[in-house]
Parts: C-alpha cells; structure tokens; sequence
C-alpha cells in the first residue's frame, strides 16, 4: 500500500498548559506516519534520512481530530520519499484543516543498519503523477551544484 492515515484525538497530555500540542510532538507524529508508511511499502525495517519544509499553519488543540496522512511520492534505489500532510478538525463541525505538510525521505535497512534496494514504485492516478513530479524536480534541484557568482 503506497499511503497510509493515522487517525487520533489529540488528547489533553499532549497538549502544552495552553491547550496546544506542540511543534515537536507533531513532528514525532510525522515521523511515525512516515516510517509506517515506508516499512509497509518496502517490507523492511526503514529509517528517516530527512524530513524538510515543516511550516505550522495553525495549531492543533487538545480534543481536536488529528490526521497524518503519509504517501509515497518517489522512490529511489534504496529510498522512500514521502510527502506528509497533518490536518485537524473540531469534532464538532468536523472541517478538517491542513496544519502542515512536508517531504519526508526514509531508506530501508537491515539490522547493521545497510541500506537496502527498495521495490519502485510507478504512480498511476493523475495525482500521484504530479506529485511524483514535483518530488523528482525538487531533488534534482537539491543535487544540483551551487550557481557561482561570476
């Protein structure tokens, strides 16, 4: 399966003395989605290599519906790129809002730890396909050299 989504109510030990969950526990929550999804995909052990661009467009309270929705965007010879999307909701009107989304790349290893070739994924919906896109020109631009000023 190239997706998966966590569902949850933030619950009140989560949240900071003013009712909000912090940055670093939604962070965890990315991490856990990304890795489930990745493992599921490559049936092996996987571990995170990066996770970039986290910007918080809201907070997440207490009590509110939480989604983490991890889908697989790329894959490498022994990588997973995933893009991540959390959004919540009140439970009482149920408008579900994107709070933040990010790429997120994980390898599969073996128990030393040695990364692994991982099964290619091909997208096929018209928005997978995009997305694959855009994931595949983001990385290439990372890879490319440094422009030098003349």
């Amino acid at each position: 399966m190239s997706s998966l989504t966590l569902r949850f109510i933030a619950e009140p030990g989560a949240a900071n003395p003013g009712g909000k969950v912090p940055g670093g526990t939604v962070m965890k929550w990315i991490d856990e989605a990304g890795c489930a999804c990745a493992t599921r995909w490559a049936r092996r052990n996987c571990v995170t290599v990066s996770v970039g661009s986290l910007r918080f467009q809201k907070p997440i309270l207490a009590g509110e519906l939480v989604e983490v929705e991890a889908r697989l965007a790329y894959t490498g010879r022994t990588s997973l790129n995933l893009s991540i999307e959390v959004r919540s909701s009140d439970l009482q009107t149920g408008q579900m809002q994107v709070i933040t989304d990010c790429l997120a790349v994980f390898a599969a290893v073996d128990a030393d730890g040695k990364a692994l070739p991982v099964v290619a994924w091909f997208p096929e919906t018209p928005g997978d396909i995009a997305l694959a896109q855009r994931v595949k020109a983001h990385l290439d631009s990372a890879r490319s050299p440094p422009l030098r000023a003349g």
